[in-house]
């Protein structure tokens, strides 16, 4: 039975708040336990693999990695939060699931070089190492809409470790324990995903302040002044229900397929192609599949906040030039510094438990690698 400390996530308060009411008050902000640990999954070059087209491959590793973590949480009925990154996961976990999560995440990366000839590093770091190093960890949990919560990070934390596993700690090496591996509700069947309206581009933005202490403030800034540039949440999501297209490109669902399952599996192969040959025409109007692309929407993940701000949005060039100008005054001022991509449509991965309960969630990033690319520009900066 799961004690207090098992559930600390699972009975924080979702606060149906502005995303920047909330970052800017400390006081929604609790400390994560001791007992618990930060995991993560990071693909090692990913910047040259997606340089080389590797781009949709980066995202559906990344993918696997969230859902392999989920999976294992999922099983044991414990609420966890965690993160997509485009090119890498990071989650908090409690003792009692570390060693299967790591355990899983050991197989996701086996089958990665494997099929994908990519190196995923993954690794753990004790939060109490954390605290002990004097580095910031505070979450709160964001009431998005009626079918989403997020979880909200203040401090380094996340990130520093993601840079200790990726750069610095010897790989753990874990006994395997002969379980397959579960991406159970891996799917990506959607094809690149054009902006809501014509004129419109999609801009993945990571956002990293200068002074960890002060990053409350700043960030409740930055959130409000692209609110107040690109309008709300709901208006600036780069995906709407019309603009989603089935895909049926054999090449595509291969990888999916080699991603999910480790393997080449024929009936796999061929119900993945007809459902999108024919899905328009027979899946799209089942009536559940209505409510389900209805539901996808409110379900997309378009806003992370693990340390840093991380947001895909669609808009305008004349926004995006309003954003930048703003941000370069913030980041000449020393305050923060930021990474930017422009594309011209995103991608889209999903998590389905059930369509029917609404057991749902999808991972947006920008087209040809969007968080990657903007993470580079970021690296850029002093």
């Amino acid at each position: 039975m799961a004690n207090n400390s098992t559930r600390f996530y699972e009975n924080l308060p979702a606060l149906n708040i502005p995303v920047s009411t909330l970052v800017g008050d400390i006081g929604h902000f609790h400390r994560v336990p001791d007992s618990w640990h930060i995991v993560a999954a990071d693909i090692k070059n990913s910047t040259k693999a997606i340089a080389k087209g590797q781009h949709n491959s980066v995202n559906l590793i990344a993918t696997g990695a969230v859902i392999a973590i989920i999976n294992i949480a999922y099983k044991a009925k414990i609420n966890i939060p965690f993160f997509f990154g485009g090119d890498g996961a990071i989650a908090l976990v409690p003792q009692e699931i570390l060693h299967e999560t790591l355990n899983a995440l050991q197989k996701h990366k086996k089958n990665t070089l494997k099929n994908f000839k990519l190196e995923l590093k993954t690794g753990s770091l004790p939060v109490k190492t954390i605290y002990q190093e004097k580095i910031q960890l505070k979450i709160a949990k964001l009431k998005v809409n009626d079918d989403l919560n997020i979880p909200v990070v203040l401090g380094d934390a996340l990130h520093y470790a993601e840079d200790l596993i990726k750069n610095t700690l010897p790989q753990q090496e874990i006994i395997p324990d002969h379980k397959p591996l579960d991406l159970e509700g891996m799917e990506c069947k959607w094809d690149k995903i054009k902006p809501p309206k014509n004129g419109q581009e999609v801009v993945s933005l990571i956002v990293i302040s200068k002074d960890d202490t002060k990053s409350s403030k700043i960030f409740a800034e930055v959130l409000k002044a692209i609110d107040d540039i690109y309008g709300s949440p709901s208006r600036r999501k780069p995906i709407t229900a019309r603009r989603l297209k089935l895909k049926a490109n054999l090449r595509k669902i291969n990888a999916e397929m080699k991603a999910k399952l480790g393997k080449f599996n024929l009936p796999y192969l061929l119900k993945s192609w007809m459902i999108g040959q024919y899905g328009k025409h027979i899946w799209l109007k089942k009536d559940n599949s209505k409510i389900y692309l209805k539901k996808l929407v409110a379900l997309t993940d378009t806003l992370t906040i693990d340390g840093r701000i991380n947001t895909v949005i669609s808009g305008t060039p004349q926004q995006r030039d309003a954003l930048t100008g703003y941000l370069d005054n913030l980041e000449n001022s020393g305050k923060i510094a930021y990474g930017i991509h422009v594309s011209e449509e995103s991608i889209m991965s999903c998590y389905v438990r059930d369509i029917n309960t609404h057991e749902h969630i999808h991972f947006v990033d920008g087209g040809n690698g969007g968080y990657t690319k903007a993470a580079k520009s970021l690296k850029r900066k002093p």
